[in-house]
């Protein structure tokens, strides 16, 4: 499981290096192999390519006819690019996909549990705010019956 978040340095050549604490954890599971992808909301999603390959062939399992179907294996699919962590624990991230979350400088390195999101370290802060003044949570919180769970 990948949790936390790590601010790192984006390089001119579009590196980046993976947080430490997981590079031995990704080189177990994955040789190294990572997916970045995508994400609706303009963030980057990065995957350990066994974890992606069970997405995948969910994502391509979906009916071949239906639109939104295909408008979802589009944006997942379409936009995922193998990278490769290198021997200094860094992986070189393409620029269509940094351009497409508008990855700069600083970018917020965050652990989802089987995967990593990608933000400019500015909207990851920005949807951090966000979240903590969403009364949508809140709602979610009730409906779901977490009104007893406590962090």
């Amino acid at each position: 499981m990948f949790r936390g978040v790590s601010l790192v340095n984006l390089d001119a050549k579009g590196r980046l290096a993976v947080p430490a604490r997981y590079r031995e954890r990704l080189r177990a599971v994955c040789d190294s192999h990572l997916i970045v992808t995508v994400d609706r909301d303009r963030c980057l999603l990065l995957y350990p390519e066994p974890e992606w390959e069970t997405i995948e062939h969910k994502l391509a399992a979906l009916p071949a006819f239906d639109s939104t179907a295909r408008a979802i294996q589009r944006l997942y699919i379409g936009n995922a690019q193998d990278v490769e962590m290198d021997a200094q624990g860094r992986i070189l991230l393409p620029q269509h996909l940094r351009d497409f979350a508008t990855l700069d400088k600083r970018v917020a390195f965050v652990g989802q549990g089987a995967k990593f999101e990608l933000w400019d370290e500015h909207a990851w802060n920005a949807r951090t705010a966000a979240a903590l003044n969403d009364t949508a949570i809140d709602e979610l919180a009730a409906t779901a019956g977490l009104g007893s769970f406590t962090l």
